[in-house]
């Protein structure tokens, strides 16, 4: 079953749990986690042009119905929501690191 979410890649191998490929070294982990968190919002900013875009042609009237429109709307739409649940994982995930004792 395939549940990739259109709009986005697939998870890299390096940060699915279940593969068994490791970071060549200990920097690597966060150069890719680093790349894939700025491919992910690089793709939520073309959603939002391309969602742009569709909207300024059908208020000129050039051609786009309003259908294409609204769900190109809505998958920028959720898109972005997605991307603000992310940041805020990140958050509390670096809240609880920040509180642990040393």
């Amino acid at each position: 079953m395939n549940n990739a979410i259109p709009g986005f890649s697939p998870i890299p191998s390096s940060l699915n749990p279940g593969s068994s490929a490791a970071p060549s070294s200990p920097g690597a982990g966060a150069n890719d986690f680093m790349s894939t968190l700025q491919n992910a919002m690089e793709q939520v900013g073309d959603l939002q042009s391309e969602a742009d875009s569709k909207v300024a042609q059908l208020l000129t009237g050039n051609g786009q119905d309003v259908h294409s429109t609204m769900i190109a709307v809505q998958k920028a739409n959720l898109a972005f929501e997605m991307m603000v649940q992310v940041r805020n994982k990140i958050l509390a995930a670096y809240q609880q690191v920040s509180n642990l004792p040393l």
